[in-house]
């Protein structure tokens, strides 16, 4: 079973729990919502006997009258003020809910592991943190109201035994059908809701990809294709969306039947009541409206509605808030380390796919080593292994002798840097987005960054140089990398992982950056995915990676010597190989694991 279906069958637990930590995070205003709806059942339950009361006074003109007027004015008018503080309370209450599911959410979405978080798309959690965590978030008030929404029917229940057995009696002949109503409308309710809200999250994972490759789809004409293509769940949606309509409609439909049938039974009995001297006219006017007020029983249902649709909405935000969390220790790496990586038997396992598998590497610290290998070999989860983006499921990964897992966290974090294919940038000007990350950056070394990622010369024709906003610096592919290469040079600390990021770099620029990030860079051990020759030229050492497993280890000149591996840059300029040496089918030299199995631990020559 896979981890979404494992959500998916323990679900409805996990959006139980997760609604029951929202209403403790919102427990003051919770318990308001009850209190104040509890209060407002209670002044209804007075009133028509308030009212019943003071029209038999009146109609007997007798003296008291006057006494309990003022009484039913203080009712009618704290009945209103209850109903407003309801709906504040409510709202108030809603959004704290849906502020700390927000939150949660999104602290438990960053301290995930990245392609564990990759999982639910862009769109998704767009929809799953918006609108899902706000009826989820409402829920908990609901709750508080759909049980205090009970108190009122049942007192006026029981108020009409009081009154008159009979009037009692004719009422809770049709409490049978109502009963089966509400269980009938919270059964299809939930179902129809779960598939509407999921529907909702595949349109806007569509709509996110769309404007993602807005570029892509203009150049290719396909711009009614892509509408297409991101509208076609509507169908769906709209199926799911009349099906919730059709469910509610028909409770509404059935309960407004009903219930004014049933009022009219009572009023019927209680006027057989009054012809006959059972009972007086005030006690008909109390018995109308507690046979009105004991109908609310039908209202339920739209906080019933209400709740049901917070709980399908939790169950997919409950889904984020599954996602395990990194862990850390609290080892500090060993002073003055050069950055020696080490990998024993590690295996990482996608979607029942092995991407590594037993991968045993030796890194000396201080060199500078390439990762190649054909488009699937497995090289961006190395780098990502590496230096913990990513925890193998087998194996372990050791900087200078200390297992990643146990080193504490802003100790990792300081002595790896790394350095994507696609970088992001974040912070308010471009100086903020080199320095991003670190707790100490001074400009000097922000501009040293700069300079030796090759992007101090285009920043400083900016029209605020390096306090330019990030928003107004249009970019080319190979100026974001050159940022992106800055940012990881004003962190580099022991280890350095460049996950193909030289991709988008002429040939010149490359060999600038890789000859300042040996002469102007912190010293420490550099892994480099590579997808040139030269790139793979310049390293110390090549690892070749194939299928998930290491095929050799060894210098390019030696490697080259392969036409499987030559095989590798298969498309690239070969000039650009600089380095690169003509040769015969020989086996590759330098660490070349017989069979392509890692018999043992390769260290890197």
């Amino acid at each position: 079973m896979s981890a979404r279906e494992e959500a998916d069958a323990h679900g409805a637990p996990s959006a139980d729990r997760l609604l029951l930590r929202a209403a403790r995070h919102s427990a003051g205003r919770t318990a308001g919502v009850f209190l104040c709806a509890s209060a407002s059942a209670a002044v209804s339950l007075a009133l028509p006997a308030a009212l019943g009361h003071t029209l038999d006074l009146l109609l007997r003109q007798q003296p008291g009258a006057r006494t309990w007027l003022p009484v039913c004015t203080v009712l009618l008018a704290a009945e209103v003020l209850l109903d407003a503080a309801l709906a504040f309370l409510s709202g108030a209450a809603g959004a704290h809910s849906t502020a700390w599911l927000r939150s949660a959410g999104v602290r438990r979405l960053l301290a995930a592991a990245p392609d564990r978080a990759a999982r639910f798309s862009p769109g998704d959690v767009a929809t799953r943190m918006s609108a899902h965590a706000t009826e989820a978030g409402a829920a908990p008030a609901a709750a508080g109201q759909l049980a205090a929404s009970v108190l009122a029917p049942s007192g006026a229940l029981i108020a009409l035994f009081v009154i008159d057995p009979w009037t009692g009696l004719a009422f809770t002949a049709g409490l049978p059908a109502l009963a089966l109503l509400l269980r009938a409308f919270a059964r299809h309710s939930s179902d129809s809701v779960a598939r509407y809200q999921r529907v909702q999250s595949e349109i806007a994972s569509r709509l996110l990809e769309a404007l993602g490759g807005a570029r892509t789809i203009a150049a290719a004409g396909t711009a009614g294709r892509e509408r297409e293509r991101i509208l076609a769940p509507l169908g769906e949606l709209a199926v799911q969306g009349r099906r919730m309509w059709r469910v509610h409609g028909s409770a509404v439909a059935r309960s407004g039947v009903l219930m004014p049938l049933l009022i009219t039974v009572v009023l019927a009995v209680g006027g057989a009541g009054v012809g006959s001297g059972r009972l007086s006219v005030g006690e008909l006017l109390a018995a109308s409206r507690y046979a009105a007020l004991a109908a609310g029983a039908g209202a339920v249902a739209g906080h019933l509605g209400a709740l049901v649709r917070g709980r399908a909405a939790a169950r997919r935000t409950a889904e984020l808030l599954a996602l395990e969390a990194v862990r850390y220790g609290r080892t500090r790496l060993p002073r003055g380390g050069a950055g020696t990586l080490e990998l024993r038997g590690v295996r990482v396992e996608r979607d029942g796919r092995r991407v590594l598998d037993g991968v045993d590497l030796l890194v000396p610290g201080g060199s500078t080593v390439a990762v190649v290998g054909r488009s699937g070999a497995g090289k961006s989860t190395l780098a990502a292994v590496a230096g913990r983006l990513a925890d193998p499921d087998r194996g372990e990964v050791l900087l200078d002798g200390v297992r990643l897992d146990q080193v504490e966290h802003r100790e990792l974090r300081c002595e790896v840097g790394y350095a994507f294919e696609r970088p992001v940038l974040f912070g308010c000007a471009v100086g903020d987005a080199v320095a991003w990350g670190a707790e100490t950056v001074s400009p000097a070394r922000v501009r040293a960054a700069a300079r030796a990622a090759g992007a101090d010369g285009f920043l400083r024709l900016l029209p605020h140089g390096y306090d330019t906003p990030v928003g107004r610096v249009p970019l080319s592919g190979g100026e974001l990398q050159r940022l992106g290469l800055a940012r990881a040079f004003a962190h580099a600390g022991r280890l350095l992982v460049l996950d193909d990021a030289t991709s988008s770099l002429d040939t010149a620029t490359e060999r600038e950056v890789v000859r300042a990030l040996v002469r102007q860079v912190r010293p420490g051990t550099r892994l480099i995915v590579a997808h040139r020759p030269s790139s793979a030229a310049r390293a110390d050492a090549v690892v070749w990676l194939e299928s998930g497993r290491i095929r050799a280890v060894g210098g390019h000149a030696d490697l080259w010597r392969n036409a499987a591996y030559r095989a590798v840059f298969a498309g690239d300029d070969p000039a650009a190989g600089d380095g690169a040496l003509p040769g015969d089918d020989a086996s590759p030299g330098g660490g070349a694991l017989p069979g392509g199995d890692s018999a043992e631990r390769r260290p890197v020559p």
